[in-house]
């Protein structure tokens, strides 16, 4: 069973992550299957596309776009899968759905793609805890390697492309390569913030 184009793939875990950890009791966050950001997004490589070349091997952990497991309502009101949906617990993912693969117990960007973690604000006068369109590169890519933009580094980008995702207990936001749009020097005082509902998920 091999697709021509798409990956196929399972949950790893289950469609969706609805409970957190608190102390040693489990909450239930969301009862809604129309909610996206409780949709797992991490899968389980079953088969490679036969006509992609991809790093990518069979068995490997891969972070995906949220709609892949998602459910919703049709207009008559009847719960239904994905378009990815292929049968039993399996789906069809395109590569371009694809942002990160986990090989040798470390993740790798896929493509143009790259996480940043946000740093904490230090200016007391804001109530946000984050520091606005600036972080750290956590997971970077060839591109922005030739740029001399590593991980690591403080870097500021646009407003509008980045997405949450949670990734090994730690809130990041994807992007693009190009929605970086400045290195800083660092400080030393840059502290990454993490919010806590990110922590035990």
């Amino acid at each position: 069973m091999k697709s021509l184009f798409d990956f196929i793939v399972e949950p790893y875990g289950q469609r969706y992550s609805n409970k957190v950890k608190v102390g040693d009791k489990s909450l239930i966050i969301n009862t809604q299957v129309e909610t996206f950001k409780s949709v797992n997004n991490i899968a389980k490589v079953i088969e490679v596309p036969l006509s992609v070349k991809t790093v990518i091997k069979k068995g490997d952990l891969i972070m995906i776009h949220h709609n892949v497991f998602r459910r919703w309502y049709n207009v008559k009101g009847k719960e239904k899968n994905s378009k990815s949906f292929f049968k039993d617990d399996l789906y069809f993912v395109q590569p371009d759905q694809i942002y990160l693969y986990k090989n040798n117990d470390r993740w790798h960007t896929v493509n143009d793609r790259c996480f940043i973690s946000p740093i904490k604000n230090t200016d007391n006068r804001l109530s946000d805890q984050e520091q606005y369109l600036i972080g750290v590169l956590k997971y970077g890519n060839s591109a922005l390697e030739a740029l001399e933009i590593n991980e690591g580094d403080l870097v500021g980008y646009k407003p509008f492309g980045e997405y949450d995702f949670v990734v090994d207990g730690k809130r990041l936001y994807c992007m693009k390569s190009n929605d970086i749009v400045i290195k800083y020097e660092r400080q030393g005082n840059e502290v990454e913030y993490n919010p806590s509902w990110a922590q035990s998920s």
